[in-house]
């Protein structure tokens, strides 16, 4: 594996985070234990699967020069044009390749690590209690940036019945899929689908020919003024704003976490009767049971209507290889000022239904695709500023993480729940993931845990809501 230089999300990503905001996303999944020893085994297994997997072998250094310049250029020594093969055709990998590293000046690229120990990795830690405690206390540490930016946490159940695996990447080495790749490496061998090879497309030559020259004119018109389009989208999504300051905070540094498990079949029910998609039913869930625990801690949910960012991949989940991330996304507001909770989700669903018109390449929701826009050094030097402006652009991360629909194990042990943990931007107080995982519904609630030290009562919150649209889908 060779070095490459980080794409420009990833760069973002890399470059936003701080100290009191490290930019990791996780899974905190639990495991049945067959034996009191289970833990101890689990975590010998992961280090002995890590050494194997390549991927976790990546870690990220930063640049301050063009990348391989000489190596790329040597290529061009080696005799061609091949037999039957066009000049156009010899000279364009190697160029195009020694023009990609020449631009990342400023940037960082993704590089096997030659003194990777999986033990730097992986830790066993002692008998727990409570799962989400413990987890809520790893999620405030930033990952080792000079080493592989990956961890796994292995916590034995005080009870010896169970067991828990909280897996940390930093969002510059993988996003959702990517992370699930890697996470999965490393459980039980299992039949997984094949990928879809990626289409061969036509050869093409070291220089754009003359007929195609018009066509990429106008993609870089186009592309221009969708970059415009979603800079005013953002500067709009600032104005006439009604959130709360629960979702806002001062960072303190530590972080809370918190699970709810609910039916997948619940969920069904609910979309049959009112209408609308899953998605649809999980974000009204989410602006139901915000409505009902800003109530109860006294701050008030007249008029309260956060603006939500829904991240959308852009990768088609069984694409081969996934590498960096392809993320877009939709920017809504959650209703959590209505009092009827089947027209929460109503007007969830007509807000959802307007930004998949628009599409995924348009709108405030869509500030990630501005990251390709960004020269290196401009991440670099912007990364803190952008990063401290999250809160103006939105009040709370609302995202799907994707699962396999089959059962896995660690060891023998197989894996119960399984809860997604999103990063906390700079100066918001709470994230929300969600994952589907045999037949039901996984919400992983992070929190700055000074702000929010009443995270189980959302996390109820939760479950209350979804009994209550069942309620008013029976008897409207």
């Amino acid at each position: 594996m060779t070095a490459d230089p980080l794409a420009p999300l990833d760069l973002a990503f890399w470059n936003i985070e701080s100290t009191g905001h490290p930019m990791h996303l996780a899974a905190l999944g639990v495991f049945s234990a067959r034996s009191p020893s289970a833990a101890a085994h689990a975590a010998d297994l992961l280090a002995a699967r890590a050494a194997a997997v390549p991927g976790l072998r990546m870690r990220i250094r930063d640049t301050w020069q063009p990348l391989g310049l000489r190596e790329s250029l040597s290529a061009l020594r080696r005799p061609w044009p091949a037999p039957g093969e066009p000049l156009t055709a010899a000279l364009r990998q190697p160029l195009a390749s020694a023009l990609r590293r020449s631009l990342a000046f400023g940037g960082a690229t993704r590089e096997p690590d030659p003194r990777f120990d999986p033990l730097d990795h992986i830790r066993l830690h002692a008998a727990t209690a409570d799962f989400h405690t413990a987890a809520g206390r790893l999620m405030g540490r930033p990952l080792e940036r000079t080493r592989p930016p990956w961890e796994a946490h292995v916590l034995p159940g005080e009870d010896g019945a169970s067991f828990a695996v909280l897996f940390k990447f930093h969002h510059a080495l993988a996003d959702g899929l990517r992370a699930l790749t890697l996470a999965a490496a490393l459980m039980d061998p299992t039949d997984l689908p094949t990928p879809r090879p990626r289409p061969a497309g036509p050869p093409r030559g070291p220089l754009p020919g003359v007929r195609e020259v018009p066509g990429l004119v106008r993609e870089a018109l186009s592309d221009a003024g969708r970059a415009l389009d979603i800079g005013a989208a953002v500067a709009r999504s600032t104005l006439d704003m009604r959130s709360s300051p629960a979702l806002t905070c001062a960072p303190s540094g530590t972080r809370r976490t918190a699970g709810v498990v609910i039916d997948l079949d619940d969920v069904h029910r609910i979309r049959k009767s009112a209408g609308g998609t899953v998605n649809d039913v999980l974000i009204a869930v989410v602006a139901g049971a915000l409505r009902r625990w800003l109530d109860e801690r006294g701050d008030g949910s007249e008029g309260v209507a956060p603006r939500a960012l829904v991240p959308v991949s852009r990768r088609r989940p069984r694409t081969a290889h996934p590498q960096g991330n392809r993320l877009s996304g939709y920017l809504t507001r959650l209703p959590v000022g209505e009092r009827d909770p089947l027209v929460r989700l109503a007007l969830v669903r007509t807000a959802m239904d307007r930004n998949k018109d628009a599409g995924p390449h348009r709108g405030a929701g869509a500030v990630a695709l501005l990251a390709d826009h960004v020269p290196a050094l401009g991440h670099r030097l912007g990364g803190p500023l952008l990063g401290q402006a999250a809160r103006l652009w939105f009040d709370v991360l609302v995202t799907s993480v994707p699962l396999p629909g089959f059962g896995l194990r660690l060891g023998g042990d197989p894996l119960d729940a399984v809860f997604p943990l999103a990063p906390l931007a700079p100066g918001h107080s709470l994230a929300v993931a969600v994952s589907t995982y045999r037949g039901r519904v996984h919400y992983g609630l992070v929190a700055d845990g000074a702000a929010v030290p009443d995270l189980d009562r959302l996390a109820h919150a939760v479950t209350e809501e979804v009994g209550t649209l069942i309620t008013a889908c029976d008897h409207p």
